[in-house]
Order: structure tokens, then C-alpha cells, then sequence
């Protein structure tokens, strides 16, 4: 099923059926800030296991988990350091992914996170109203491993067909880039995958921040 988002009819059909399908352990395809995301219910195995399957990705790549709002944070995260704060604050909305200690009382199956957990807050209107009324989602781009990344739900669809049960489609976004993931279980923080946010704005707020080597 894919569902026009670009009218408030549409918004609300869709957000309904995603929380339904998403309910049911099914995955669903969202817009977000960088590319379209293939989502689950992050605290369901089941839901995280088809999404993997979905992207033709083993557990040695856990997915990310995308959260409707900075405060939600201190529920999913243990001993999170002042300066991850002050990266959240500072491009949270946005396409900023933070990998954290996960609060070890969690029930959920992400694959081989080794204690850690990767949270981001979309700056994206249709992903967030999602994310408010449902709750974290476990969420990866939305293509097959090794393929481009969906900058449409149209693209995503072709690529995912139906292990999908819902696409919210809101058009297309102007950027394959995803979002850059630093990791502040380490010290001092290092970047680990470079994306739609620069190195220089995040050294402006953590000047010891260490960048992937240039040939990476």
C-alpha cells in the first residue's frame, strides 16, 4: 500500500496505517530528513529480523533507531556524556546519528550492537508525527544493501516490493546523503560514517572530535 502524505487527508490515513501495519510487526517505508528509511518496531525481534531480511542484511549491521523527540533519549541510553548532549541539542532535529550506551534493561533485539545503541531525531514532519504517535522505530535506508538509496517511496518499492506492507510517500528528497554517525562511546568521540552533516559544524560543538581517516 502506498499513501500520498502531501495532503492532511492523506497524512492522517497514513500515519493510521503505519501505526497499524507497524503494530503488527510488519515493516513500513517513512520519509525522512536524508533518504527514505525502511522502519519497525525496534523493541519487536520479529519486526527487526524482517526489516534485516528485507535489506538482505545480516545481524552484524543492527539499525538505527529513530526517536520522535531529544527527551526521549535518557529512556534508551545509559551514561550519556555532556558532549553528546551538546551534539544533540545542536543538530537534533536533523541528520545527526549518536551511538550510545543502551540502557541494558531494554527488551529488544537489534542484532550484534555490543551494548550500544545508534538514535537519531529525523527533522522530517511525516517521520516525527509517526515517531510521536508510535513510539521508537528501528529504522534503515530503504534500499538493498549495496543498492542506491531510495530518494523516493517509488524507488523504495521497486527495491523492497512487498516485504513492505505500508509506503508513506511525501515526494522526493533532494539528498542521497545519509546521516552522520558518531560515536560517543569512545574518547574522544570519532566519526564513523561521514554524511549530510559536516565534520567542521560538528568540531565547532566537539572540538576534540576525531574524523574518519581521508581515504575512508
Amino acid at each position: 500500500m502506498l499513501i500520498d502524505c502531501t495532503t492532511e487527508a492523506g497524512m492522517d490515513e497514513a500515519i493510521e496505517a503505519a501505526r497499524a501495519a507497524l503494530s503488527n510487526r510488519e515493516c513500513v517505508v517513512i520519509p525522512t530528513d536524508t533518504v527514505y528509511g525502511i522502519g519497525a518496531d525496534a523493541f519487536s525481534p520479529q519486526a527487526v529480523a524482517v526489516l534485516l531480511a528485507a535489506k538482505g542484511r545480516g545481524r552484524s549491521m543492527p539499525p538505527p533507531v529513530l526517536i520522535g523527540g531529544i527527551q526521549v533519549m535518557d529512556g534508551l541510553a545509559l551514561d550519556i556524556p555532556a558532549a553528546a548532549r551538546e551534539l544533540a541539542e545542536a543538530f537534533w532535529p536533523g541528520a545527526l546519528t549518536l551511538i550510545l550506551k543502551a540502557q541494558p534493561s531494554l527488551t529488544w533485539d537489534l542484532g550484534e550492537t555490543r551494548g550500544t545503541v545508534a538514535l537519531r531525531v529525523p527533522h522530517d514532519q511525516v517521520a516525527r508525527e509517526l515517531l510521536q504517535e508510535f513510539g521508537p522505530m528501528a529504522v534503515s535506508s530503504a534500499n538493498r544493501t549495496g543498492q542506491p538509496a531510495a530518494t523516493t517511496a517509488h524507488d523504495a518499492r521497486e527495491q523492497l516490493g512487498e516485504t513492505v506492507s505500508v509506503y508513506l510517500d511525501d515526494g522526493e528528497r533532494n539528498t542521497a546523503e545519509p546521516s552522520t554517525i558518531v560515536d560517543c562511546t569512545t574518547t574522544p568521540f570519532q566519526v564513523v560514517r561521514r554524511g549530510a552533516l559536516e565534520f567542521s559544524e560538528l568540531a565547532d560543538v566537539v572540538p576534540d572530535l576525531v574524523d574518519l581517516p581521508t581515504d575512508s
